[in-house]
């Protein structure tokens, strides 16, 4: 049993597929399942049910992951700690939520880069739950997202809440009020994130709070999609206002009970700040307030 071969197990748990872990790990399929059969030959058990495209953990797969996510972290700790002793530039590996990534980290990564040019910045985009498990195989270093998360071994922090708001089609009845009740929208067409993303709990929250009954029409990964069928007329949203440079054609509507979501970046307990890391930090601290 090697490491790199418990990386690539816990890899296809977190993608639900051999396709889409060979694809995050970017290499070619026929290796990743060769080592796994390997793994699976040294351990003489069976770690996964091929189910067509997808897999499914068998009962030993299901105790191999928990200890080889426990492995990860202690190797993932010892190279931390040794990354800060040497107090040098390895790459700085970071995950953020998709509906965070373009509007609050994209747009200003140059910033970023050149405050710190020997700064090395590797970037990957999944949900929560994926770079939470990612954090604690010690497959990244920090994640950006939407908090909270709670897990006894993941450090939260947050940066700063930010408001949602409804958008609208232009000529929806709604769009000229400053301010609207998510009660008014009764029997609407919501249009949502699928489920794994935590706007859409947020989206849902919302309108529990409120005693808002709307109809769900259409989820979707891409945050794009939703604001093309309210430009269209489709149907409505809410969504974060980091968000907002993507609604022309869209009427943006504050909600009466004001709702938020919480912005913060996580790290495994157990992970020594590094340099690189304490210079993200600093960095996303700095933009969360506007400097």
């Amino acid at each position: 049993m090697e490491i790199h071969q418990l990386r690539y197990f816990c890899a296809i748990v977190r993608a639900g597929s051999f396709t889409r872990a060979a694809e995050q790990l970017g290499i070619a399929q026929p290796s990743l399942s060769q080592q796994i059969k390997r793994l699976e030959k040294d351990l003489g058990t069976t770690l996964f049910e091929r189910l067509g495209r997808s897999v499914r953990l068998t009962s030993s797969g299901e105790g191999l992951h928990q200890m080889a996510l426990g492995i990860l972290q202690q190797v993932a700790e010892a190279e931390s700690r040794i990354a800060a002793l040497n107090e040098g530039y390895d790459s700085l590996r970071v995950g953020v939520i998709p509906t965070i990534m373009p509007y609050f980290i994209a747009r200003k990564i140059g910033d970023f880069l050149r405050r710190y040019p020997r700064a090395n910045p590797q970037f990957r985009e999944e949900t929560t739950s994926q770079l939470v498990e990612a954090l604690q195989a010690g497959e990244i270093d920090l994640a950006v997202v939407s908090l909270p998360v709670p897990k006894a071994d993941i450090v939260c922090s947050e940066l700063f809440r930010e408001e949602l708001l409804l958008v609208v089609p232009r000529k929806h009845r709604l769009s000229g009020h400053s301010l609207v009740n998510l009660q008014d929208l009764r029997n609407e067409r919501l249009l949502l994130l699928k489920e794994g993303h935590c706007l859409r709990d947020d989206v849902l929250t919302a309108c529990t709070r409120a005693k808002a009954e709307l109809r769900s029409v259409f989820e979707t990964n891409q945050m794009e999609s939703i604001f093309e069928l309210v430009r269209s007329g489709f149907g409505l949203s809410v969504v974060p206002e980091m968000a907002s440079s993507n609604a022309a054609g869209c009427t943006l509507v504050r909600l009466q009970t004001k709702s938020y979501r919480r912005i913060g970046y996580i790290r495994a307990r157990r992970h020594l700040v590094s340099r690189p890391m304490r210079e993200f930090i600093s960095w996303l601290r700095s933009i969360a307030k506007g400097e």
